[in-house]
C-alpha cells in the first residue's frame, strides 16, 4: 500500500468515527486508486460534456493527474424521527413516503442525515491535511461516480488527494 493509499484508509476512518445524530451511520465510503481514478476522470468529462454543465471537464484534469480518490455518500439514510421540517416535509412519515427521486442525487434525504454527513466530510479532510496531503471536496466527482454506477449510494461527494509543490485542487 503506497503512502496516499494509507492516507485514503485514514480518512476513512475519521469519517466512519465521526458523531452520528443517535450513533447511526448511513455514511459509506470508497479508495479509488489507479485505473478506477482515471476511469471517474473520463466519467466526469463525459457527463459534462453530455449534460452541458459547467467545469466537469475542468475538474476532470485535476482528478486525471492524482492517483487516489475518496468516495464518500449517503445510503439508504433513514429519517432521524424528529418531525422537524428540515427537510421540507412536515413529518418523518411524508420524507418516506415521497419516495426518491433519481438525478445526479436520490433524495430527499433527512437534514440530520445530511448534517452528519458534513461532519464525517470534514473529519476526513481534517485527517489528510493533518498529514499535509492536498484536497478538495468536490461534487462534480460525486456525481460522475453515482451516474457511473461505481457507487450505489444516493449522495455522494468525492475527495482527490495530491502531493505536489503546489495544490492543483485550487489552482483553476
Amino acid at each position: 500500500m503506497d503512502a496516499l493509499e494509507m492516507v485514503a484508509r485514514l480518512m476513512e476512518i475519521s469519517a466512519v468515527t465521526a458523531p452520528k445524530s443517535r450513533g447511526q451511520n448511513f455514511v459509506a465510503t470508497r479508495v479509488l486508486a489507479g485505473e478506477e481514478v482515471a476511469a471517474l476522470a473520463r466519467a466526469m468529462e463525459e457527463f459534462g460534456r453530455r449534460s452541458g454543465k459547467k467545469d466537469f471537464d475542468r475538474d476532470s484534469r485535476g482528478v486525471a493527474s492524482c492517483t487516489t480518490v475518496v468516495l464518500m455518500g449517503l445510503k439508504d439514510a433513514a429519517p432521524l424521527g424528529l418531525d422537524c421540517g428540515a427537510c421540507g416535509f412536515q413529518t418523518c412519515k411524508e420524507l418516506t413516503d415521497a419516495g426518491k427521486t433519481d438525478g445526479e442525487f436520490s433524495g430527499p434525504i433527512c437534514a440530520f442525515r445530511h448534517l452528519d454527513f458534513g461532519i464525517a466530510l470534514g473529519s476526513a479532510v481534517k485527517t489528510a491535511q493533518m498529514l499535509n496531503v492536498d484536497n478538495r471536496i468536490m461534487y462534480r466527482m460525486g456525481v460522475a461516480a453515482r451516474l457511473a454506477g461505481m457507487v450505489d449510494w444516493d449522495f455522494v461527494m468525492g475527495i482527490p488527494l495530491s502531493v505536489t509543490g503546489k495544490n492543483i485542487f485550487f489552482d483553476r
